[in-house]
């Protein structure tokens, strides 16, 4: 090896040594390409915008759990000990959330400024690719004022001249109206040169931009009519806060941008429904890439290349799993209260009686319940999921174990069996469903996906039609119009299995604030909707909750949500009884959990650096930090 390397070093003094000298010194090198060759070929300046779609910033990705768990957010209990963090901290940090990425900023203002005047580039093509920028570019100023509230608003790339004065860099924030009006006046601009294409999912399309036009506008609608509920949470400037008067003009909007994809004009956009398993075809939305109708603007993922991930390998039912690994979001029976019986109604699981198998108890129920979470007694990958707590005894006692699969006597027995479920729950093991049950949703039943060397290609999906149909029945409820509204969220529900449709006097804020929850739960938009309703400070008080507390006033959109709860299954160990061999159920608090989560009112937008003011003393910090 040693003759070989020097043999190598030889070799490149030669050829140096060979050549005139300044010639060699002044070649150009050949791994990177000049700035004025990557504006004359489509091929580089795509790679340039593929860079940047690379870089978009998101509330959660596939490729990090815990930004997808919503467990600081008590939807799910965080089953791995590096994680109990999540439900064991009181109060949120008021940086938590926080982006300030300007540098992502300058690089899109450079991108459409060259793509701008590269005349090498076919126009239309050309047109595309500055299209594509701008949408990137505000959706990134859409997570900024989801954030952050008003920020500078800058639009060029600016360059620094070297002077010792640097204040003609410095911008004040904007207010965070002009931010949302920015996100939706760019959303109209782009929509008429992006592809009307449906079957384009990771790049910009018509529909995408009109997509993000309507979200933004419905937090903005949202911020301006509740926020008169919380008028601290404002700043003299506007960079806080919007007048309530301008809330209506928002939900038009956003009505407007969802009726134009709902029409068809940005493609033939649908909802998913393929199978006749109602639970299954929705947990296949999230999966099936085959000319899949509902989703929008996805990150797309491929096996076979350096984009996969391995969310099923952390999440998956552990036991018999491909690399005996997983059970990391175990979701929490507050969330699993919250679907609703098929007849329209709330009410908790009756766990007052026994039931013959243990799927029996959720039986009835929205079938985005079991597409969502992963229930005691169903199957993944084909295994049923052996999740159960142990035996109860006819006195109430329990016989179980300390680790999953355990074994113990049983009273008139010799000899152990097995007295635990091999996918849990044993509290304070992590991986296993220490909350009784797994998550379902964004799991890859394909060969392979829980392994290693393979993983998994399902997309994360940012927006898709069924959300579309919520902002569209949304709006139009805010704005005094149930007739409009009603079929849009009886489509959503329809799916799901409910066969009696809501009526005008059924739909209330209530119920558009339940949708959202079930339809869209593990999606990053939990968070978000509690803020834009300024309902955060009231579900996340602070407060330890109870097991009473937990089953009631299912339903409410102001039900406090502070710590999650487990549901564990047991089978009953009483041979006199015809009750033996049935299942029963117990409300729990898993052990690790120790905190109850408070939302202050300087939560509401995160944390401006001290390196950010230093930098520029333009910059006001937001309220109540």
């Amino acid at each position: 090896m040693k003759k070989i390397f020097n043999a190598a070093i030889f070799l490149v003094l030669f050829l140096a040594l060979s050549c005139n000298e300044d010639d060699f010194l002044n070649r150009p090198p050949t791994s990177i390409l000049e700035e004025e060759t990557v504006w004359k070929d489509q091929t580089s300046v795509l790679a340039v915008l593929g860079d940047l779609y690379n870089r978009y910033y998101d509330f959660g990705t596939l490729e990090s759990w815990q930004s997808l768990s919503e467990a600081d957010f008590n939807e799910s209990f965080p089953s791995a000990g590096g994680d109990y963090g999540l439900v064991q901290n009181n109060d949120y940090g008021y940086g938590w959330w926080a982006t300030w990425d300007y540098g992502y900023i300058r690089d899109l203002n450079l991108f459409i400024q060259k793509c701008t005047a590269a005349t090498a580039i076919e126009g239309s093509l050309r047109d595309r690719f500055v299209a594509e920028a701008r949408f990137l570019r505000a959706s990134y100023y859409f997570e900024l004022v989801k954030r952050m509230g008003g920020v500078p608003l800058i639009l060029e790339p600016l360059e620094y001249n070297y002077s010792g004065d640097p204040t003609y860099l410095q911008f004040p924030r904007s207010k965070e109206s002009e931010i949302y009006d920015f996100v939706i006046s760019e959303a109209e601009a782009v929509k008429t040169v992006l592809p009307a294409d449906i079957e384009e999912k990771s790049r910009a399309t018509k529909a995408a931009a009109l997509a993000m036009e309507s979200r933004a506008a419905l937090y903005a609608a949202s911020i301006a009519k509740y926020g008169v509920n919380t008028p601290q949470v404002s700043l003299p400037g506007g960079e806080v806060g919007i007048p309530a008067s301008m809330a209506n003009s928002y939900y038009e909007k956003a009505l407007s941008a969802a009726q134009e994809i709902i029409s068809g004009s940005a493609g033939a956009y649908a909802l998913y429904n393929r199978k006749p398993d109602l639970s299954e075809n929705f947990s296949s939305l999230f999966y099936d890439k085959n000319s899949n109708p509902e989703p929008i603007f996805v990150e797309d993922f491929r096996l076979k290349t350096a984009k996969v991930h391995g969310f099923t390998i952390v999440n998956q039912p552990r036991y018999r799993a491909e690399e005996e690994e997983g059970g990391r979001i175990n979701p929490s029976l507050n969330l699993v209260e919250s679907f609703e019986k098929l007849d329209n109604t709330y009410a908790p699981l009756d766990i007052s009686k026994s039931y013959a198998g243990p799927t029996d108890l959720f039986a009835g129920r929205d079938a985005r319940l079991s597409g969502t979470v992963i229930l005691p007694g169903t199957s993944f990958k084909g295994r049923m999921v052996d999740i159960w707590g142990g035996y109860q005894l006819a006195d109430g006692s329990i016989v179980t174990a300390s680790r999953r699969g355990g074994e113990a006597q049983l009273p008139g027995k010799t000899g152990n069996e097995q007295v635990v479920g091999f996918d849990g729950p044993v509290d304070g093991e992590e991986f296993t469903a220490q909350a009784g049950f797994y998550l379902r949703k964004y799991l890859d039943p394909a060969k392979g996906s829980g392994q290693r060397g393979v993983q998994s290609e399902v997309w994360f999906i940012r927006y898709r039609y069924a959300e579309v149909l919520l902002n569209a029945a949304e709006a139009a409820f805010e704005l005094g119009r149930p007739a409009v509204a009603l079929p849009y969220i009886n489509e959503v529900r329809a799916r799901a299995g409910f066969t009696t449709p809501l009526f005008a006097a059924d739909l209330t804020f209530n119920r558009i604030v339940h949708e959202r929850r079930v339809e869209l739960a593990f999606e990053g938009h939990y968070f978000y909707d509690m803020k834009r309703w300024r309902l955060a400070h009231i579900v996340w008080d602070g407060n330890a909750m109870s097991a009473a507390e937990l089953t009631s006033n299912i339903g409410a959109a102001s039900k406090r949500n502070t710590q999650p709860y487990g549901l564990i299954p047991y089978k009953i160990y009483n041979p006199s009884s015809t009750e033996n061999g049935r299942w029963v159920f117990r409300i729990t608090r898993p052990g690790k959990v120790t905190g109850a989560d408070r939302f202050r009112l300087g939560n509401y937008y995160s944390y401006i650096g001290d390196d950010v003011i230093n930098n520029n003393p333009k910059i006001v910090r937001n309220p109540n930090q």
